[in-house]
């Protein structure tokens, strides 16, 4: 029986701890913090093979150099002289072309499907009960071109198998939510979508892997490794060293700097994004939804919790959180859904999260050229609860080296060189 180390307890380190401690193997997981509030617990939940289109793309690009100096925008690069954040921006750029954007669209709805199929199968287990529906995802516009991008959109989804894919005009949308106004010309209705309440979803998670004996340990940093040859034997933490056949780094937005102890380089930064959520609130939607201009995301959750999130802030993860983003984000809401009237909410109502940011908006996922015995599962940007279990199934066939359930050369750690 071999002995593994995950490091990194967001869902993608737990989903892969759920399937190797499946396979037969003793697993370890070690987190920095105590595994209660991390960028896993706070999103939208969203899980969601409609999101087949990258971050890095022309119009973000684009906008965000418009962007990228008003604090309360939808997307903000905090203005530094970072070699790191100069590296990435610059490979970034070059991945936001028409061609790249479509080559990212088949390995996006294909791990995206793959995990939804595994959540689907994890509901089936008593020990799991995270609030999963299937209602699809309205993706709202209130412009020309947002109709436009639309059409677009829906057809790329019909070629990519996506058939119930829908184009709604003003009229249709109104009528799925009866109870509110939409502001709106109309909406794509994706309704291959999921969405399911990241809390409960984490708690439950962590409850069975303590039941399978697996191993958590909290509150524990990794400050190095010890190496054989091409293969590493020890985890070292500022408190314990624990030996180990093999590793998973899956540290989200601290990825970059630990994979550099392996003298291994990856272009990811920290995207931070925000969330409030509010229970049993008068302003109530059916149906979860993004907001195209807006740059906004709303999910009803868990029968009377409505959660508000979104935007996109390139920061260094020790940098204060920047408050009036979230009146950025309430402020998009109220234009698309003019009677929700939210009030600004305390800081302690607040969460903030960091995404940990590919250069490409495709994830890295796979072994590497340096070791043996490393698999690297991290820079899933907003999507790293829709795509956790497929990403914990991945990581699971690749450590024990069996066929994996999809091709995953786009998600080649090093393809950046």
């Amino acid at each position: 029986m071999a002995n593994f180390v995950i490091i990194g307890g967001g869902i993608i380190g737990l989903s892969s701890a759920y399937y190797l401690q499946q396979s037969g193997n003793n697993v370890t997981v070690i987190d920095k913090t105590d595994m209660s509030n991390n960028c896993s617990y706070g999103n939208a939940g969203y899980v969601c093979p409609s999101h087949f289109i990258p971050l890095a793309t022309p119009g973000i690009v684009k906008q965000g150099l418009k962007w990228m100096f008003n604090s309360t925008s939808p997307f903000y690069v905090k203005p530094r002289v970072d070699k790191a954040l100069i590296d990435w921006g610059w490979k970034f750029m070059k991945s936001a072309t028409t061609e790249k954007v479509a080559a990212a669209a088949v390995p996006l709805r294909d791990i995206a499907l793959l995990s939804k199929q595994l959540y689907e199968e994890w509901i089936k287990q008593p020990q799991f009960a995270f609030a999963y529906e299937q209602k699809g995802l309205l993706e709202i516009f209130q412009t020309e071109k947002g109709y436009e991008h639309a059409k677009h959109t829906v057809e790329k989804a019909h070629e990519l198998g996506l058939s119930d894919t829908l184009l709604l005009n003003a009229e249709a949308l109104q009528a799925l939510e009866p109870q509110t106004k939409i502001n709106a010309l109309g909406a794509i209705h994706f309704k291959c979508d999921a969405h399911l309440y990241p809390n409960k979803l984490m708690q439950q998670l962590i409850t069975h892997l303590k039941n399978a004996d697996v191993t958590i340990i909290n509150n524990e940093e990794v400050t190095g490794f010890e190496t054989n040859a091409k293969n590493i034997t020890g985890v070292i933490t500022d408190k314990n060293k624990y030996t180990t056949d093999a590793v998973v780094i899956a540290t989200g937005s601290w990825s970059r700097s630990l994979v550099n102890k392996l003298n291994i380089k990856i272009p990811l930064m920290p995207g931070r994004g925000y969330s409030v959520t509010t229970e049993d609130a008068k302003y109530k939607i059916n149906y979860p939804a993004v907001l195209l201009e807006g740059r906004a995301a709303l999910t009803p959750m868990d029968g009377n919790k409505t959660r508000f999130g979104g935007t996109m802030e390139i920061t260094p993860t020790n940098t204060p959180p920047r408050l009036n983003r979230v009146l950025g984000l309430l402020n998009a809401v109220k234009r698309f859904y003019p009677e929700f009237d939210i009030p600004f909410p305390t800081e302690d109502k607040i969460w903030y999260g960091y995404r940990p940011c590919s250069a490409d908006g495709l994830p890295y996922i796979g072994k590497t050229d340096k070791w043996n015995n490393v698999t690297i599962a991290t820079g899933h940007s907003m999507l790293g609860l829709s795509l956790g279990a497929g990403t914990g199934k991945l990581v699971e066939e690749i450590v024990n080296q069996k066929p994996t359930s999809m091709d995953i050369k786009p998600f080649k750690v090093e393809r950046f060189g």
